[in-house]
């Protein structure tokens, strides 16, 4: 079974509700989650998300958000380039750092989204007192929902899973036109790598989102990296300076998320690999890693367009050509 469509299955049993979408969107509605449940009386209006990519789903789904959080980046309104023409107004209430529970009540929200957050039981008390509160579904991590059963989840809440759906599924086919107008992708071996703030070079397992969109495209993470994972780190591959030999394969994506390939160009083992010198590298830069950093219905398919003619030059066959952020 492919990892969409295990994808869908395991939404409809986590979300606990019925599968039906006309009755799904009946309210009020009742929603399971880690901390217990919620009901949500009556479709929302005024919608608060204190999710680190939470805004975009909304926007995208036709909803201006009285209450976003900031996650990074440098932008004047606080969301990024794909989202920022959908963006009305940036909202009185910006999070920023710690939750200002004075600031979201201010807001008056109908409902809280905390779908990729750091929400403590505590927070998820005070908050409620606010207004009901979605978190992610039992025995899910903070940060662990895939990019599709965050909006699907997002869009069931606001009462626009149909909406949610579609849009779902759009990008679903254009990973699939992706991986079909690129028959010679299947099987290659394709790792997206970074260096860490305290300098430490690795790359992403297949449980990562950007690894899994790759693999989407028809590429597979090589076994060296899946190898490297643990238990405390199953996402992150950690490597040493002197050997990135796990990283060698068909293809290498960099990531950086202030666009600065100063320290990977740098590295004194990357001159040896085999696919720095069959020219197989993509330097991706500030807003490719922040669009699939935050993987959402805004950010993917923005992503997605502009990746794909950089791995096409990267595999051309000529090390001399790029099309990338370098």
């Amino acid at each position: 079974m492919n990892r969409f469509a295990l994808g869908v299955l395991m939404t409809a049993g986590i979300l606990s509700f019925p599968t039906s979408s006309a009755l799904a969107q009946e309210f009020p509605l009742t929603i399971e989650h880690k901390f217990g449940t919620t009901i949500i009386p009556e479709k929302p209006v005024r919608v608060a998300t204190i999710d680190a990519s939470g805004a975009d789903d909304l926007l995208a789904l036709g909803i201006q958000p009285v209450v976003i959080k900031y996650w990074f980046g440098d932008y004047e309104r606080v969301v990024w380039p794909w989202a920022d023409s959908l963006l009305e107004e940036v909202p009185d209430a910006v999070v920023r750092g710690d939750l200002d529970f004075e600031m979201i009540l201010a807001a008056d929200p109908d409902v809280i989204l905390a779908l990729w957050s750091n929400v403590t039981p505590e927070d998820y008390e005070r908050l409620s007192q606010i207004a009901p509160v979605v978190a992610v579904p039992p025995g899910v991590g903070n940060y662990d929902m895939s990019w599709d059963d965050r909006a699907l989840r997002t869009g069931l809440a606001v009462g626009l899973q149909d909406e949610a759906q579609a849009q779902v599924d759009a990008i679903r086919a254009q990973l699939a036109e992706v991986a079909a107008a690129h028959p010679q992708w299947q099987g290659m071996t394709a790792s997206v790598a970074a260096i860490r703030q305290q300098g430490d070079p690795g790359a992403y397992t297949s449980g990562d989102i950007r690894a899994q969109l790759l693999g989407d495209m028809g590429f597979e993470a090589p076994q060296e990296i899946e190898a490297l994972a643990t238990e405390d780190s199953p996402y992150w591959a950690s490597l040493s300076l002197e050997d990135l030999s796990p990283l060698d394969g068909d293809l290498i994506v960099w990531v950086s998320s202030d666009g600065n390939f100063d320290n990977v160009l740098a590295l004194p083992d990357r001159p040896y690999l085999d696919v720095v010198q069959r020219g197989g590298e993509v330097l991706a830069g500030k807003e490719m890693t922040g669009a699939f950093s935050h993987a959402t219905l805004l950010s993917l398919p923005y992503g997605i367009e502009r990746l794909v003619p950089m791995i096409e030059a990267a595999l051309d066959g000529d090390p001399e050509t790029n099309a990338d952020d370098r």
